[in-house]
């Protein structure tokens, strides 16, 4: 066996990661690197360790010419200072029977948590829609929105944010699902904030063109950077708008980036650093929200600072007999 794809949900991506590295086989893993801080920095190590694997992260955005070509124009100056970006994905979110019932004879409901904790299955959970289970896929910041966070930090050279804090709740799929349906985290990165929004209810968008993508707030013009376009507006002639339309596949793109380096031992468009640090910000979203609190990040550290219940977050305990994979220095 020379390659694995991992597309477990995310409580399941450690260990996994982890075990092939140690088998000699190179990794393609699908977003979030993994469920919590703390297995993030057990997947880096882990992959320091192996420096001759290589490990691919399913960042598909990484891959996008319009981003690339937004980034590019920004980083000219063409936009002036960019003071703000603002990041959203809105939806209608499907929802299954969420009602606890027998799982199907053909799936080991035990094996299918893993680590996580043992939860009742329902077809709502045990399919698709894990993504919006808190001990599972964690929820909408974590399972989609990352992308955009990820093109954000891509795009103007972020690391991770400094203080994090967020406020929403379940105000429309209550008993449906168990994360947010509505969330605004503001990540106050070193060089600016960044504000998430996300809405997973509703009726029709006000303006449906930029429900999922990113929009940076310069001082000359602002910027919209999505999947297949970017929009400049310029700040004396808002009419005067640029549209550049940018068609790709992204997600054929991304795996050929892999398999290109699994031939070429060349590091992937998207390396386990750089996945670490974008799961880890939208980690320490959900933690400002699920701690109610102002979140605190020391970077170079990877801890939260003077907030006990915060940092308790960090690291989940896992369900044996299986053992959590971070060993603290």
């Amino acid at each position: 066996m020379d390659v694995v794809v991992i597309g477990s949900p995310p409580q399941w991506h450690a260990l996994q990661l982890i075990a092939c590295l140690e088998r000699g086989v190179d990794v393609y893993a699908e977003k979030p690197l993994a469920y919590d801080v703390r297995e993030g920095r057990a997947m880096v190590e882990a992959a320091k360790q192996h420096a001759d694997r290589i490990v691919s992260v399913g960042f598909q955005r990484r891959q996008g010419k319009a981003f690339h070509e937004a980034a590019e124009f920004i980083k000219a100056g063409k936009a002036g200072k960019i003071v703000q970006a603002d990041v959203q994905i809105h939806y209608r979110a499907g929802t299954l029977d969420p009602t606890p019932q027998e799982p199907p004879a053909t799936l080991d409901w035990d094996l299918w948590c893993g680590p996580g904790p043992k939860i009742p299955y329902s077809p709502q959970v045990g399919h698709k829609n894990w993504r919006l289970e808190k001990t599972s896929g964690h929820g909408h910041l974590v399972d989609w929105g990352i992308h955009n966070i990820d093109a954000t930090r891509m795009m103007l050279g972020l690391m991770t944010p400094k203080q994090i804090t967020a406020a929403g709740g379940l105000y429309h799929l209550q008993g449906k699902i168990t994360t947010p349906d509505t969330l605004t985290v503001h990540f106050e990165f070193e060089q600016l904030p960044v504000v998430w929004r996300h809405r997973l209810w509703g009726a029709t968008e006000w303006d449906p063109s930029i429900n999922n993508g990113i929009l940076f707030y310069g001082n000359e013009a602002t910027v919209f950077a999505a999947d297949q376009r970017w929009v400049v507006i310029p700040k004396d002639q808002p009419a005067k708008r640029e549209e550049h339309a940018v068609a790709g596949d992204l997600g054929t793109a991304h795996m050929a980036d892999f398999l290109k380096c699994v031939r070429t031992r060349q590091q992937p468009a998207c390396t386990v650093d750089e996945a670490h640090r974008s799961t880890t910000t939208v980690q320490l979203g959900m933690i400002a929200y699920e701690s109610n609190s102002v979140v605190r990040w020391d970077e170079a550290a990877e801890q939260i600072v003077d907030n006990p219940a915060a940092a308790a977050l960090l690291k989940r305990d896992y369900r044996p007999p299986y053992e959590h994979p971070y060993r603290p220095a």
